[in-house]
């Protein structure tokens, strides 16, 4: 049986977002009609992706090999184990994200410096972090790695054990710095959260927008028919007046 749901995943996810919702919806009427009504209410729930994620999802569905990449730059990252290695892939990182960047925008004219950046985001999100690499292609906004630099990589170091002994001044500092990042990290976490929120809300508002443009359009279609129906139904009732008053006429 032919695997409507991945199809429609397939077009809606790589075609231009401004056709989103119609065609969603005629996706659905067709998993419908053709017996499927499980996989149309699926179809139906698809979530319209913002312009930055669509770019990268297009991306990912015409080019397989990007995926690849990306996964295989993020297993050695995780597995590297020190710093020289780290480095080394931190350099190959940002190479691979500027290539793949330019490859994205191609051919969108004059794109914008926040698309730019939030295709940026995206992909380098995918390196960091496995979840995100694996909604690739139906991404529906842009993404965003909360972590901290190449150290986002490597396994924290292990706390200092309690002493009893005077604190060695460089080491104080080096815990103040320690947490000073751990506080910096957070508010990292915060701020890709809040805007993950914001791209969720955007989409969902760009989404009802669309549908309802389409409801208006479809209501005000209905009108025009209604208006069209009583007028004819006046000139249908006007003709049996008529001709009921000719047939009294006749029998007189």
């Amino acid at each position: 049986m032919k695997d409507l749901l991945a199809d429609a995943k397939a077009e809606l996810y790589e075609a231009e977002p401004d056709g989103f919702t119609a065609r969603r919806q005629e996706l659905a009427d067709g998993a419908r009609d053709a017996g499927q009504p499980d996989v149309a209410k699926q179809i139906a729930g698809l979530r319209k992706p913002t312009r930055s994620a669509w770019v990268v999802n297009r991306l990912v569905r015409t080019e397989p090999e990007v995926r690849t990449r990306l996964d295989a730059l993020g297993t050695d990252l995780r597995a590297a184990a020190d710093g020289a290695k780290l480095r080394e892939l931190t350099t190959a990182r940002s190479r691979l994200v500027d290539e793949l960047t330019r490859a994205a925008l191609a051919g969108l004219p004059a794109p914008p410096a926040a698309l730019r950046e939030e295709v940026t985001a995206t992909l380098d999100a995918a390196i960091a972090d496995p979840d995100v690499a694996a909604r690739l292609g139906t991404l529906v906004r842009a993404e965003q790695y909360a972590g901290f630099g190449t150290m986002a990589f490597a396994a924290a170091p292990p706390a200092p054990a309690p002493t009893k002994k005077a604190r060695d001044p460089a080491e104080a500092a080096a815990e103040r710095e320690a947490r000073r990042q751990e506080k910096i990290n957070s508010n990292e976490r915060s701020l890709a959260e809040a805007r993950r929120a914001l791209e969720a809300a955007l989409a969902a508002e760009h989404d009802l927008e669309d549908t309802v443009r389409q409801l208006e359009a479809q209501l005000a279609d209905a009108r025009q028919r209604l208006a069209e129906a009583r007028r004819q139904s006046y000139r249908a009732e006007s003709r049996q007046q008529r001709a009921t008053r000719e047939l009294d006429r006749l029998r007189e």
